[in-house]
C-alpha cells in the first residue's frame, strides 16, 4: 500500500522539551519522558490520524492546511485548501477521510493527495451543519459528529438548518442515519477495536457517553463513561481512553481517571503514532506535542 505523499514545505518546529510532568501511572508512560514541543506556528492545530507506517497527519482548519509528522524528520505540509479538513482518519486503502466543513461534507485524500467527495448529501433535505470528527467502523462505515460552529469562510447568511446537532452513520451502501439525536453539542468520537462500542463526547453537556453499536449500524445501551466532554479522544491497546478537556485526562476502561496530561496550551485532539504506536501525539491550538509513552495506541 502507498502512503501519503508530503509535500516538502516545511513549517518552524522546535523538539525543546516543556517543562510539564505528566500525571500518569508508571506503567503508561516511558521512563523519564517528558512532554516535547513538535511543532508551532498554526492557527489551530486539530484532527490527528495516524498511517500505517506510524506517521501523524493533523489539520489546521483555519489555515486550510494538512501536515504530516515523522518521529525522524519532524512535519511537512502534505496538502493545501482541503475543504477545511478538521477530524480524520484512515481507511483500509490508507486514504485519509476527513470531515470538511467548506461545503458540509465528508471527502477523502489517496496516497497522492487527491481529494474524493465521500460524503455532500445532507439530511433531510438540507445542508449537514458542518462535519467534525468521525471514526471508521471494520465495515467500511463512518460514524461523524455534527455541531454547529459559525465559520466566517460560509458565505453570508449561512446557517444551522438541521434541527440538532446530531451524531450520524454514513453506511457502506452510502445511506445516512442518525445515530444520536441527544446530545447538545457531540464531537469527539472513536469505537473500539473489537467494533461494539462506540464513544461520543458531548462538549457542552460536559460528558463522554459510550454506546453498544448494533449489526445495522445503529447504537444502543447508552452509559456514562466519563463526567467530561472532549474536543477529540483516542484509545491505547490496554483498552485506556484519553480524552482533552483543558487538560489531556486518562481513563481506564471502566471510566476510572487515572492520570491527566498539563500543557502549555489546551489540547483539541490526540493519537497514538511512530512507527512503534507507542508516541502520544497531541494537537493543542498553535502547536503540537509528543509524548513517549511505554503502552501503545490501537489505531
Amino acid at each position: 500500500m502507498k502512503e501519503l505523499a508530503a509535500v516538502t514545505l516545511m513549517i518552524f518546529f522546535s523538539f525543546s522539551s516543556v517543562a510539564q510532568e505528566p500525571q500518569i501511572p508508571e506503567a503508561l508512560i516511558a521512563k523519564g519522558a517528558r512532554v516535547q514541543k513538535a511543532g508551532s506556528g498554526y492557527a489551530f492545530s486539530e484532527g490527528p490520524s495516524v498511517a500505517r507506517d506510524g506517521r501523524v497527519f493533523f489539520t489546521d482548519q483555519p489555515g486550510d492546511r494538512i501536515y504530516v509528522w515523522d518521529e525522524k524528520s519532524g512535519i511537512t505540509m502534505f496538502k493545501e485548501n482541503c475543504e477545511r479538513a478538521n477530524g480524520t482518519w484512515f481507511d483500509r486503502e490508507g486514504n485519509l477521510i476527513a470531515c470538511a466543513d467548506l461545503n458540509n461534507s465528508l471527502v477523502k485524500f489517496t496516497p497522492s493527495g487527491e481529494l474524493i467527495v465521500v460524503y455532500d448529501k445532507g439530511y433531510g433535505g438540507v445542508h449537514l451543519n458542518g462535519p467534525n470528527d468521525l471514526w471508521q467502523d471494520m465495515k467500511g462505515g463512518i460514524y461523524f459528529t455534527d455541531p454547529y460552529f459559525h465559520r466566517d469562510y460560509w458565505e453570508a447568511g449561512h446557517k444551522q438548518e438541521q434541527d440538532i446537532r446530531a451524531v450520524y452513520y454514513l453506511k457502506p451502501s452510502g445511506e445516512l442515519i442518525r445515530v444520536i439525536e441527544d446530545l447538545r453539542v457531540p464531537n469527539g468520537i472513536t469505537g473500539t477495536p473489537d467494533g461494539k462500542y462506540l464513544l461520543v463526547a458531548d462538549m457542552m453537556g460536559r460528558a463522554t457517553r459510550k454506546y453498544t453499536i448494533n449489526a445495522d449500524g445503529s447504537l444502543g445501551d447508552k452509559t456514562l463513561f466519563a463526567p467530561s466532554g472532549s474536543d477529540g479522544l483516542t484509545i491505547d491497546a490496554r483498552g485506556n481512553i484519553y480524552l482533552t478537556a483543558g487538560r489531556v485526562l486518562i481513563y481506564n476502561p471502566e471510566g476510572e481517571k487515572i492520570g491527566e496530561i498539563a500543557l502549555p496550551e489546551a489540547p483539541t485532539n490526540v493519537c497514538f503514532g511512530g512507527k512503534k504506536r507507542n508516541v502520544l501525539f497531541i494537537t493543542a491550538g498553535t502547536s503540537v506535542f509528543t509524548l513517549k509513552m511505554k503502552v501503545k495506541g490501537v489505531e
